[in-house]
């Protein structure tokens, strides 16, 4: 029979880790190492570094160094169209913008922004004759056109153009724009030029449409005169 203290087949063996007695050796530890902790990264690879070759970088150096001088280069014509302008301005003089026509600017001419109120009726009774010169003179030119063509001399069609050509700008210069420049600084000296030339032209324009005719006698050797008739 066996003793009652005797010990119990199954119970496991005790071993002291700490102790190297009884020949049994120490336990290892079976798991892998844990790795070195690392941040998680959530923008999918932008933060990462890139190798630029060195040439690349070259590159981009010497196109910053272009365009370091091209932006001095502006801003040097930028400070001196800036210091023309003070100095015309310091000047009195006045840069007009050519708006009209719209469709080939030529000319300055901003009747509602530049001219008074109570005087823009005038100007632009003024402009409108100034229209109307410009179509009778075009008008002309057609019919003495026409009339050349059906035989009449060629000398006609040349004065036609050289009327065009020097009428429409003369009066422009001569009455339209000192009047519009009198109705814009109140200039007394504008307003007599803008009378003087206007009345000649005036007066030029009646005497064309009456187209008085008239004669003179002209002596031959013979001591007969001869009477000749100019029509204009």
């Amino acid at each position: 029979m066996a003793g009652r203290y005797d010990s119990n087949p199954f119970d496991e063996e005790q071993v002291n880790p700490f102790s190297n007695s009884g020949g049994v050796a120490p336990a290892t530890n079976s798991r892998p190492a844990p790795l070195n902790p690392e941040r998680a990264g959530y923008n999918y690879g932008f933060g990462q570094t890139v190798d630029i070759p060195l040439d690349a970088s070259t590159d981009v150096k010497k196109k910053e160094r272009e365009l370091q001088a091209k932006e001095a280069e502006l801003r040097k014509r930028e400070q001196e169209v800036r210091r023309k302008e003070e100095a015309i301005s310091r000047a009195g003089i006045v840069i007009e913008e050519k708006n009209w026509p719209p469709f080939f600017p030529i000319i300055h001419h901003d009747i509602a922004n530049e001219i008074p109120v109570h005087l823009q009726r005038l100007q632009y009774v003024a402009f409108f004759s100034l229209l109307g010169l410009v179509l009778c003179l075009t008008w002309n030119v057609v019919a003495v056109t026409a009339a050349w063509i059906k035989g009449e001399g060629v000398k006609i069609w040349f004065l036609a153009i050289i009327y065009f050509i020097a009428g429409v700008p003369g009066a422009y210069v001569l009455w339209y724009k000192p009047l519009y420049r009198a109705f814009r600084t109140d200039s007394a000296i504008k307003f007599g030029w803008f009378f003087l030339f206007y009345l000649l032209h005036l007066g030029f324009c009646i005497l064309a449409a009456v187209c008085p005719s008239y004669s003179f006698q002209r002596k031959i050797p013979d001591g007969n005169s001869v009477s000749h008739r100019c029509d204009w």
